[in-house]
């Protein structure tokens, strides 16, 4: 019996094993792509159909992330803010719209280290599809998680409150 759990342990612990993700190994996955990179090792600059995009990296903190610029914060209004915020909860999925430095971005943020290649294709296309849908669908993939169902002129509006004032 302790044989065989020994090697139910060894065999377990193989095939859950995966290769870290490296900042090497991220390049290599960008370079596949995107239309071209530049920089350096945990900081680069990207272009995917014309459009920037920027990963940085922190190897020591295992932290990642992929951004596109979108717009200056001086040429949005209230409403596009409030569809942005309903869009992190409902169709943004993995990437969210966040404001940094008077520019609303989209961003991809994940630790570093146990990122799939899979994952960082998925980012990028994210990434980018946030910032294609802003103003529109608002959305990184063509799933919406859940869906904003609040309906206007609802006779049962008051039950569709989540908290009621008691």
């Amino acid at each position: 019996m302790k044989v065989f759990l020994l090697t139910l342990a060894i065999f377990s612990s193989s095939f859950f094993a995966q290769a870290q993700m490296t900042n090497q190994t991220l390049k290599d996955i960008l370079t596949q792509e995107v239309d071209s990179i530049e920089g350096f090792s945990g900081r680069w600059q990207l272009k995917l159909n014309d459009l920037p995009m920027i990963v940085l990296t922190d190897s020591i903190n295992d932290r990642m992330r992929i951004m596109a610029p979108i717009i200056e914060m001086s040429r949005l209004d209230e409403a596009l803010l409030l569809d942005c915020l309903t869009a992190n909860f409902h169709s943004a999925l993995d990437v969210k719209y966040a404001i940094s430095d008077q520019v609303l971005w989209s961003v991809y943020v994940h630790p570093l280290s146990p990122l799939s290649v899979q994952e960082v294709r998925s980012a990028v296309q994210q990434v980018f599809l946030a910032v294609a849908t802003f103003g529109t669908s608002f959305s990184s993939t063509p799933l919406l998680f859940g869906g904003n169902t609040t309906e206007k002129n609802s006779s049962s509006k008051k039950d569709s409150l989540l908290f009621k004032k008691t």
